[in-house]
């Protein structure tokens, strides 16, 4: 079992959709700001022992005295600023951990609060046997390619294709370099584990839960609080 999780929290989206002059990281949700769910499962969880918390570089002094001071979180042990992409602020994160003692890095959206220890644990124990492990649903809906103007080009197949959710775990060596080989070539992605893809080897894909969502607009909020009334 892993004893060594280092955690990196993406949490410097400014959640425009949101429609709100608060980042969506720190809009209330059952009177709780959004990124102290996921930070509450991270700190009781007894193989992670440094998180660091990639922030708008508007909202770090916020972060550290409304979040990590203010509801005690010992194991949270920098806020540091973003870049201008996910991609960016990750590799920033990824930085600040030592290379010689992290064995496992997990990375995980600070907008995403429904995250559970057992999902967590689930992940650990996949990457530990395949390097790279990230949550997935599959899809319920149709899913079809649409062209430049607007037409169907074909239907995808909903039995091969899954939404990717976050925390997606790595062994942390793996996916240091292959953020850097993708800073080396200028490549982008939004998602952490296309990196490892591209440049390291196969993901193993977990089964996440629905339940796992992004607050990304006003409905997402609305849907985050009743499953927590649930």
């Amino acid at each position: 079992m892993v004893n060594n999780l280092r955690v990196v929290i993406a949490a410097a989206g400014t959640g425009s959709r949101m429609k709100s002059r608060i980042n969506k990281q720190y809009m209330l949700l059952n009177s709780r700001p959004i990124l102290s769910y996921s930070l509450d499962v991270f700190e009781k969880y007894e193989a992670v022992d440094e998180i660091v918390i990639v922030a708008n570089p508007r909202d770090t002094e916020y972060c550290e005295k409304e979040i990590v001071k203010k509801f005690g979180y010992r194991k949270v042990k920098k806020v540091i600023p973003g870049g201008e992409q996910r991609q960016d602020s990750v590799w920033a994160g990824l930085m600040q951990l030592n290379r010689d003692t992290t064995d496992y890095v997990a990375v995980h959206d600070g907008a995403r609060p429904l995250l559970t220890s057992a999902l967590l644990s689930d992940l650990i124990r996949q990457a530990e046997e395949w390097g790279a492990a990230i949550p997935g649903v599959y899809v319920r809906d149709t899913l079809k390619m649409v062209d430049r103007d607007g037409f169907v080009g074909n239907t995808l197949d909903r039995s091969s294709t899954v939404f990717i959710q976050t925390p997606q775990v790595f062994r942390f060596q793996e996916i240091y370099q292959a953020y850097k080989m993708a800073l080396e070539e200028g490549f982008k992605s939004t998602d952490d584990a296309a990196l490892f893809e591209k440049y390291i080897g196969r993901v193993k894909v977990v089964p996440g839960n629905y339940n796992n969502l992004k607050i990304t607009t006003p409905e997402d909020l609305i849907i985050a609080q009743s499953l927590l009334n649930l």
